[in-house]
């Protein structure tokens, strides 16, 4: 009896402590498997980090599961990309989620748009712009692919960590030390290898690349999509063409989640090469971290341009 008693209690603490180990993780979900890298760098072993949309899906359009909402009920942090990247979808999941700590405005809510100096802010009515297509009232909102503002996207999260969990300040503040000087180092071999083609033209599928095009100081001169969010009629790919040849352009790039065909006619008439390049990691095979996705974006694009 009193060995059985012994073994209750031993497992009753094991239990405990076990509750407590799970409990000190933070529980992070993020819209996109960019935060969701960011978040675990500066997070280490002190959070947990999900990714709603898979890294090859559009962030723009997810479509919403019943284990969705759960991940967002056992959140404690909850981090989006913003300037209406996901308004399809977010603001319906956190309103049936009910978790206050990570709804708008909560302690575990993180907008990661703070603090970067967006492109492409428009100067149109609202109303007027929803004619012009896919059209962001605040701002282009691919700012991630500028690795420049992968640092303010992690010191935003840094900093929100610290304010929940103040007693691992240092830690998280040593994480981001560490993400920063890696990322530091890595830009500056980017920045090497893209110099010799400064000014380079390229065509692209859709408007996700003005920030990833200021990093690389290429230029896009025209896009497959009519308007952003439209697809190409036979008029608009005829004047691409014409462009193309005119400008003497050898790289059409697209992202793996929308339809190749239409870049690939395009760069089979101009004398291109259509490359795939990763909006996000895990986007493509391999791509399993957010340095990895400038390290594999800027080879493939440097491959094509020679």
């Amino acid at each position: 009896m009193k060995r059985t008693s012994l073994s209750i209690l031993y497992l009753s603490l094991v239990l405990l402590l076990s509750g407590a180990a799970v409990q000190a993780e933070l529980n992070v979900v993020t819209t996109t498997t960019d935060l969701a890298d960011i978040a675990k760098k500066i997070g280490g072993n002190k959070v947990k980090t999900i990714a709603l949309a898979k890294g090859y899906q559009d962030p723009h359009f997810v479509d919403a599961k019943p284990s969705t909402i759960l991940k967002l009920k056992r959140a404690d942090v909850f981090i989006q990309v913003g300037l209406d990247l996901e308004i399809g979808w977010v603001p319906s999941l956190l309103e049936a989620a009910r978790n206050q700590k990570i709804y708008f405005g909560g302690p575990g809510y993180i907008n990661a748009s703070q603090n970067i100096e967006l492109l492409e802010i428009p100067k149109e009515d609202p109303a007027y712009m929803r004619a012009l297509g896919d059209i962001h009232a605040y701002g282009n909102p691919h700012y991630w692919l500028d690795p420049q503002n992968g640092k303010i996207i992690a010191t935003t999260i840094c900093n929100r960590f610290k304010k929940l969990e103040p007693e691992n300040s240092q830690f998280f503040q040593d994480n981001l030390d560490a993400f920063i000087n890696r990322l530091d180092a890595a830009i500056v071999g980017w920045k090497e290898k893209l110099a010799p083609y400064k000014g380079r033209k390229i065509i692209a599928y859709h408007n996700s690349w003005p920030y990833f095009a200021a990093f690389s100081n290429i230029e896009i001169e025209g896009f497959i999509e009519v308007k952003p969010g439209i697809p190409p009629t036979a008029r608009h790919l005829i004047s691409l063409i014409k462009t193309g040849k005119s400008k003497s352009i050898k790289t059409v790039i697209i992202s793996p989640y929308f339809d190749e065909r239409p870049a690939e006619v395009v760069a089979e008439k101009i004398g291109a090469q259509a490359v795939a390049i990763a909006p996000s990691v895990a986007s493509i095979e391999g791509i399993d971290s957010y340095i990895g996705l400038f390290d594999y974006n800027v080879k493939v694009l440097i491959n094509s341009f020679k």
